[in-house]
């Protein structure tokens, strides 16, 4: 809770920073509602322990939504907050070595009275923590014992929910349907093995369906996604495939998501200059076109609320591709094959079409080759012109009586 009272965004601007987003070829937009830390980055109703209250002092969601909605940007929310009965357990242990061992750490006592005349007064920890629901026992010795025992217990990925904590529960469902009332997101990610806290993970889903349905005029235009689902329960929302993709052209829209870093901010990473670069994230970017997804990027972005000169950097550059090369990526649809060429070869051609019109195609050239070939039974004899993933080059194909196709960089057409 400290961390929360600590964190400022001092620096933040939001408007520079949706520019950027947009420029480098964002069409829907993402914020995080809330993280496992229990913390709401939104106007609450229902979780007092929220960014207008503590922190920035600001709704951080609304200020988003706001600002992607004027661009033209749909916009999407991010919970996680699912897990935080179990995730937060460790705050009710002790150190079971040194100086303090056996002590119980704070939120193990702490109570809403105790807030009187402080930053928090009139606050309730137990709301912040999530309860005793997995308590560490008493007498562990070790740590090694001691992380024996989370990795058993409260750090297990558990989507049911608490068995003698149903306020829990229905306080989850209460800061849901707020943020989906409030904010009316055109996305919802729930960072979740399917949906979670069994019957309130569906009620809530039917909650923000309905609501959807009935904001446009009996349409559904929301979308819901999630992960792992099993083959019987696939449909009941749109797949999402965290840090990884899809094997094949599938027949419904799906996701990827996935960060240029570590999901939080690393200041490690920045100053070892360890970001993806943009040609990792384009290649990744197409791969998933081809098959029937999205790319969902995220940019961390540090507690003051500004992003570094290397994010800075690779934005601009993303930019730049995507202004060259956007007509292979938005609005079109799967072609009959994903790729060509088999997975051994390092740059293989992949291939999207437009939604109404002729095919599209996008190939990973080799930056020391200017011509490539491979066999192709996809396209006729002929030239005609292709899209490219090369910065500022077009590409012409053409197929020769073997059978093979060839490309060449040409300088801008």
């Amino acid at each position: 809770m400290q961390i929360d009272h600590l964190w400022k965004a001092e620096r933040w601007e939001p408007e520079k920073l949706m520019d950027l987003y947009v420029k480098a070829g964002a069409r829907y937009f993402f914020t995080l509602a809330n993280h496992v830390d229990n913390f709401d980055c939104y106007d609450s109703r229902h979780n007092p322990w929220n960014s207008t209250r503590i922190g920035p002092r600001k709704d951080i969601v609304g200020t988003w939504a706001k600002l992607a909605r004027e661009r033209g940007l749909r916009l999407g929310v991010s919970n996680h907050s699912a897990h935080a009965w179990h995730w937060l357990q460790t705050a009710y242990g002790y150190d079971p070595e040194g100086p303090m061992a056996g002590i119980r750490y704070d939120a193990y006592t702490l109570q809403k009275s105790d807030g009187r005349n402080l930053w928090w007064d009139g606050m309730d920890p137990q709301e912040l923590y999530g309860g005793r629901n997995m308590v560490m026992p008493t007498g562990i010795r070790t740590i090694k014992e001691a992380n024996q025992w989370h990795q058993h217990n409260d750090l297990v990925w558990n989507e049911a929910p608490p068995e003698n904590n149903q306020e829990y529960i229905d306080r989850w469902f209460l800061r849901c349907q707020d943020l989906i009332d409030g904010y009316n997101p055109d996305l919802v990610y729930f960072d979740d093995t399917e949906l979670p806290l069994g019957q309130a993970g569906l009620d809530i889903t039917a909650h923000y369906y309905n609501q959807n349905i009935a904001r446009h005029e009996g349409n559904l235009e929301g979308v819901v996604t999630a992960k792992n689902f099993t083959p019987q329960h696939l449909g009941a929302t749109v797949v999402d495939i965290e840090r990884g993709r899809a094997n094949e052209i599938l027949p419904a829209p799906w996701q990827t998501d996935t960060c240029i870093g570590d999901w939080h901010y690393s200041r490690p990473l920045f100053e070892r200059h360890g970001y993806k670069s943009v040609s990792k994230i384009v290649q990744t970017l197409v791969d998933v076109a081809s098959k029937n997804g999205n790319l969902l990027l995220n940019i961390p972005v540090r507690g003051d609320g500004t992003i570094d000169e290397d994010e800075h950097r690779f934005l601009a550059d993303l930019s730049s591709w995507m202004n060259t090369n956007s007509e292979a990526i938005y609005g079109t649809r799967p072609f009959a094959v994903f790729r060509e060429g088999p997975p051994e070869v390092a740059d293989p051609l992949c291939s999207t079409r437009a939604r109404h019109g002729p095919m599209t195609s996008a190939i990973f050239a080799s930056p020391k080759r200017k011509k490539r070939c491979m066999p192709s039974p996809w396209f006729g004899p002929g030239t005609a012109k292709c899209a490219w993933l090369r910065w500022g080059l077009s590409r012409l194909y053409a197929k020769d009586q073997s059978g093979m196709l060839s490309f060449l960089d040409l300088p801008g057409l």
